[in-house]
């Protein structure tokens, strides 16, 4: 049996930057959509901020220490070791469900609708996601949803394979890795469709149909991963021009997106009411300016937001 517990990791390295509101609506999605029985914040470095004080009393906060192969793993790639606070997440997550059994869910998800009740009487469930170019095998299984029962035989034994396949990479331990044991051991997981967790996937088309476009959502659609790996940054613009610092308050109340559109409802209604329609155009346009090619490909091919 699945509990109705909610898992997130966070906060694994140094908190320089205040908790985000994208984190804070993805807990209170998870809060207002779900109703778990609790949700369990396991962080090493605690959040700060308005919106950390806002989430923080609905929360059961569990501070954890970092797994030791992954702290001091030495990376041969320079642009992947600024992420070992993902890898340390990855080892935390499947620790924490072999134990305790639950939900774990990335901090950068939207939720949308509750899963079936009958999912609880399965023993381990994951997702299908687009596999990465590297997907020899043909296929990749995302980590970042996972149910499982307490003592699962198919999280023990990802757990135990995990450090002889972890090579410094994004993806071979974390979602290449339970698609090979899928294949070897069908009969210890149930796996959900694309469309459950990843009906938008990594690529530039689907991040722009999250934060730029509108676009209809599958019916079978529980919740969304956001990848915010491959777009927060500011200075990061080969999968987006679109940023942390363009999801506000304003932007999350009045845009005409994807992302918008779902989340608005899980605003604060003393912060709703403050925002500014007005400030969120003139936003959208100066990034529109910024960005004249993209934004002319974009409005020509499918229609946007400016």
């Amino acid at each position: 049996m699945i509990p109705n517990v909610f898992h997130f990791v966070f906060g694994l390295r140094e908190q320089k930057e205040p908790f985000h509101l994208m984190y804070y609506i993805c807990l209170i999605s998870c809060l207002n959509v779900n109703q778990p029985d609790e949700v369990h914040f396991h962080y090493h470095h605690e959040p700060w901020g308005e919106w950390w004080e806002r989430i923080k009393p609905r929360l059961v906060l569990r501070r954890i220490s970092p797994d030791h192969l992954i702290a001091n793993y030495e990376y041969s790639d320079t642009q992947i070791e600024p992420f070992r606070y993902a890898h340390l997440a990855d080892f935390a997550r499947l620790k924490i469900l072999l134990k305790e059994g639950g939900i774990y869910a990335d901090i950068d998800t939207l939720f949308l609708r509750p899963i079936p009740d009958n999912w609880r009487s399965r023993e381990f469930i994951l997702g299908q996601e687009k596999p990465p170019a590297i997907a020899s095998t043909g296929g990749s299984l995302c980590n970042a949803w996972i149910a499982s029962a307490p003592g699962a035989d198919f999280c023990r034994l990802w757990l135990e394979s995990m450090g002889q396949a972890f090579d410094g990479s994004w993806s071979n331990h974390s979602t290449l890795l339970p698609y090979r044991l899928w294949q070897q051991h069908p009969q210890l997981l149930d796996v959900e469709p694309e469309a459950s967790f990843y009906a938008l996937d990594w690529t530039p088309k689907s991040i722009t149909d999250l934060f730029l476009r509108s676009v209809p959502l599958p019916e079978n659609s529980y919740s969304l991963h956001l990848w915010n790996h491959l777009w927060f940054a500011p200075d990061r613009k080969d999968f987006s021009y679109f940023h942390e610092g363009l999801l506000t308050v304003d932007y999350v109340c009045h845009a005409n997106t994807t992302y918008a559109q779902n989340a608005r409802a899980h605003l604060p209604p003393d912060v709703c009411s403050s925002a500014s329609g007005i400030a969120y155009r003139w936003q959208a346009i100066a990034c529109a300016l910024q960005h004249p090619l993209r934004t002319a490909r974009m409005l020509m091919g499918h229609g946007g937001e400016l």
